[in-house]
Parts: structure tokens; sequence; C-alpha cells
């Protein structure tokens, strides 16, 4: 670990801006835990995608995300666009709203911990996301992601905390967003397909496309997915009556999702969905466009400094 070549990319706003305030004790017991490295901080969204792609291309081998999830996935997109998933391992100190990749992978939250993980320096090859969608620019993007892709609801919950000062943390800021979108959302029809088996235009409150367990906050939306399977766990929450969401929002925090009978759980490689109205895409704790929507999964990209399993 002490000879590899090692760059920090930090987002200095990330908990609502304490990660900037923190930098510093960070950096010096990152320094006497894993040695020198370089660190460079963020000052605009994308700027982690570009100091990404420029570490891989620069011989990085280490590359260490101080941030939140929406960090992280930039950092995904500049590896992947660098084409350096297998030649470059990724870690992380998590710092963010959500952390939901962190929980998925199980990624120590406190710093010690996360930096014991880094300097023991094991890395598993984790499953990327690479979906095409509708941006804000109106045209078409593409793009990864490493934890969670969800459209509906999760879109318009992830842009209202994005907008909201996130002042009482990860937690309380998801929910307190989520209440306020179920009441203000109104069900869509979309038509989705996943693989050859299923072929349907549902109504429904949200649909995730799992590579992760975890999003919003801590929701377990895909109590089955796993990182390196090759396959993601797609959840549907169907035409469930306001009251029926209220009574059932337990559910989606305690891993006994599936048991809502308008929930359906799917397996696939390859998710397409569309829509006649404007549906929101949340991936990875941001909201880069709405539908349509084609995913597909590449398996075994990207390699991540993780505990076992």
């Amino acid at each position: 670990m002490s000879s590899a070549r090692i760059a920090f990319i930090v987002n200095p706003s990330s908990a609502n801006g304490s990660t900037g305030k923190a930098w510093g004790r960070i950096r010096e017991r990152a320094r006497e835990r894993l040695g020198p490295f370089e660190y460079h901080l963020t000052e605009a969204p994308g700027d982690a995608i570009r100091l990404a792609r420029e570490a891989v291309r620069g011989g990085v081998e280490i590359l260490v995300c101080v941030g939140g999830d929406g960090t992280l996935n930039e950092m995904v997109n500049g590896i992947m666009g660098a084409g350096g998933g297998q030649g470059v391992r990724l870690g992380a100190i998590p710092r963010g709203t959500g952390c939901d990749f962190s929980r998925s992978a199980a990624i120590p939250t406190d710093l010690d911990g996360a930096l014991e993980l880094l300097a023991q320096g094991d890395a598993r090859s984790l499953d990327v996301g690479r979906f095409t969608f509708h941006d804000h620019q109106g045209g078409t993007s593409e793009r990864y992601f490493l934890n969670i892709l969800s459209f509906g609801l999760g879109g318009e919950v992830v842009e209202r905390v994005n907008r909201t000062t996130k002042f009482f943390g990860g937690f309380l800021s998801f929910i307190w967003a989520t209440l306020i979108s179920i009441v203000l959302y109104e069900k869509k029809r979309i038509r989705i397909l996943v693989d050859e088996d299923f072929d349907r235009e549902v109504l429904c409150w949200n649909v995730a496309v799992a590579n992760g367990r975890y999003h919003g906050g801590g929701m377990h939306v895909a109590p089955d997915a796993r990182l390196d399977d090759g396959l993601f766990q797609v959840t549907i929450v169907g035409d469930l009556s306001l009251p029926g969401v209220f009574r059932r929002l337990p559910y989606l925090y305690n891993g006994r999702i599936y048991e809502i009978p308008e929930v359906t759980a799917l397996a696939g490689r390859r998710i397409e969905a569309a829509s006649d109205r404007e549906v929101l895409l949340d991936v990875d704790g941001e909201q880069p466009g709405r539908l349509p929507l084609t995913v597909k999964v590449v398996p075994r990209a990207l390699r991540f400094i993780r505990p076992g399993p």
C-alpha cells in the first residue's frame, strides 16, 4: 500500500459543508495511516469527473473519494470514461447526506475504520450500471452509476433534497423530502421492459434499478441486490393508495418491502423505461434528467476497496 500512488478527491461542500471544515484533520490522519498522497478539492459540479479522469490517465493507482454518493458517482464516471475501471482501485471516506453506497458495500462511516480499510487495500470487482437518458439540455446522454438508479418519486425526492439545506443530516433530510413529495406527487404510467421476461405498462410511484441495496438516506429498497452478481434487482412500487403509501412507509427501511402486495420484484441485465409524462431520475443521489431510459449492467467493471462478503 505504501508504494502505491494515491490521490484523494475531496468535495468540501459535502455533508452540508462540514467536510471542508474537517479536511485538515482528515488529511493529517490519512497521512499518518497511509503515507504520502496527493489531493484535489472540487469547486463545482462535474469537477470530480474531470479530476478522476485526469488521475487515471496520469497513472494514479488508488483513488479515494472524500464526499457523498454524488461525488462518488462523478468519480465512477471519470474512471469509466477514462477506460480505467480495472486499472485503478477506488476507495471512500464517506462524507455525505445519504452515503447509501457505503451501506450497500459495508464501508465504515467512521474515519478510523475507513482509513484502516484503505490501508489494507483489498479491492473487489463490482458491477457498474451504464445508462442512456434524456438530459436537462434536451439531448441524449450516457452515464454510469454504482449503487442505484430510480425514477418516479425518487427523482422528485432527490431534487427536493438537493435544493434544501440538508442541515439536519441524511436521514431526516431524505425522510422530510419524501413525506412532502408523497403528498404532492402524482403516480405515473410507465412502460417497463426487463430483459425478455417483463414488458408491461404500469401505474406506479417509483421504480428502482438496483446494484446496491440502499438509497434515499437508508431506504432498503432492494434487499436481494448484490454488487457483483451481474444482475440488477428491479423494484416497482405500484398502484398503492396515498394512505397505503404512508402505512407501508416503514417497509422501505426495515427490509420488508417485498412483502407489500403492490410491489413487484424482478432481476435483469437490461432495463428500458418510457412514459408520456415527465418522470425524473435519481442516480446515486443526483438528478441528471428524465425518461426515456435504457440501462445495462457492465459486469465486474470497477475495483473497489471494500470488506469481503
